[in-house]
């Protein structure tokens, strides 16, 4: 078994002492109207990263809080060396450089109202170019496996998906678990019908209370607005080809990522950030780039998604582990796949190999090998919208 308790690795310690695994400069738009100004810096100055966006105008009440609380999270995250905010206005870009600036990072913002496009543009490509140039030269030190924060997500789900992938993932889990890492999981909807199980697994009743309530809240959401059943969404038509017919079969194979000794430690709302180590849920969307934008936001750096049929995630900040024990996937999908498990369900492998093999992978992630989403370039970043705009 890979040792975790003395184990390390190479990453970035920020300011505020969180340890990184990625560098990234990245242009923020707080506001759709901003994108193209922030796509135009990061054409300008190489090696930074734009983070283009549809939302942040006309958003009121809780779906504006999440709004900021998730760029202001992805801004702070410890894989962003520096930042560089546009918006239209002042007021709400300087809100999310003051979020951002509370990490002690290097964050600067600018307002396009009353420069205009052209010279907003040349200011902050400046700064840009001054945060690419410092961040270049920060060096990795080494950090305790402990320092880690790792979340976990599943997509495409099949039948493989609860009998290999998610229970490997579970056997890292309880492993990191006992290392004292930091470890998220969610996807809420899509605990329906287990979530007893879940509640079972917490730690104190207050935790097991924020839980249900959350749960409930969710449930109570999807009630209202559904107008028969969840066909199609819940389970996935890629689900039911792969085997899953409803969704409490998903949700038995979706639990077994939480491993078997792991306890629920705490419960987030939507991008919320953990204040210790241990096992957290986090109230989700199971609509994998949404979740994976929350898991970045929330301050997690590196990501296990475990996938049956085949999912081609990325995430522009969050280096996702793609794993898979679905053979026909692993041949015909090969080059979204960063670790094979399928060997588990020819048992050519055991549970324990299985979760040593992630550990491993989980290290040289963090050290800096890049996974197959990030070399194939995958960026998704997708906002979780509560309601509509005024």
């Amino acid at each position: 078994m890979l040792s975790l308790l003395g184990g390390s690795f190479q990453g970035y310690r920020r300011e505020n002492g969180r340890i990184g695994v990625r560098n990234h400069v990245v242009i923020l738009p707080v506001d759709d109207l901003a994108n193209a100004a922030a796509e135009a810096v990061a054409h300008n100055i190489k090696g930074c990263l734009a983070l283009p966006h549809p939302y942040g105008r006309l958003q009121f009440g809780a779906d504006l809080e999440l709004h900021f609380r998730t760029l202001i999270g992805t801004g702070a995250n410890p894989n962003v060396a520096a930042v560089v905010v546009i918006g239209i206005e002042e007021g709400w870009t300087g809100r999310v450089v003051a979020g951002i600036a509370s990490t002690g990072k290097p964050v600067v913002g600018f307002g396009i109202g009353g420069h205009g496009d052209h010279e907003t543009i040349r200011r902050a490509s400046q700064k840009a170019r001054e945060f690419v140039q410092w961040a270049s030269e920060f060096k990795r030190s080494e950090c305790a496996i402990r320092e880690l924060w790792v979340s976990a997500k599943c997509g495409e789900s099949d039948t493989t998906s609860g009998c290999g992938a998610n229970p490997a993932v579970g056997n890292a889990f309880d492993k990191l678990y006992v290392a004292g890492a930091t470890l998220l999981f969610g996807e809420t909807s899509e605990l329906t019908g287990g979530e007893h199980l879940v509640a079972a697994r917490c730690r104190t009743p207050q935790v097991r209370e924020r839980f249900m309530y959350m749960f409930n809240r969710y449930q109570d959401m999807i009630n209202r607005n559904k107008t028969n059943d969840l066909r199609e969404s819940q389970p996935t038509k890629g689900n039911i080809a792969g085997g899953l017919t409803t969704i409490e079969e998903k949700a038995l194979g979706n639990i077994h990522k939480i491993g078997r000794q792991c306890m629920v430690d705490g419960v987030l709302d939507k991008a919320e950030t953990p204040d210790g180590p241990g096992l957290w849920f986090m109230d989700s969307s199971s609509a994998a780039a949404e979740m994976v934008t929350l898991c970045a936001a929330a301050g997690f750096v590196v990501h296990y998604f475990p996938t049956g049929q085949g999912n081609v995630i990325g995430n522009p900040i969050l280096p996702v582990i793609k794993i898979c024990a679905n053979p026909r996937t692993v041949r015909t999908m090969g080059e979204h796949i960063d670790s094979d498990v399928s060997g588990l369900l020819r048992r050519e492998l055991t549970l324990d190999q299985a979760g040593d093999a992630l550990l491993d992978m989980l290290v040289r992630t963090a050290g800096g090998r890049l996974t197959a989403a990030e070399a194939l370039g995958h960026r998704e970043f997708v906002l979780t919208r509560l309601f509509e705009s005024a």
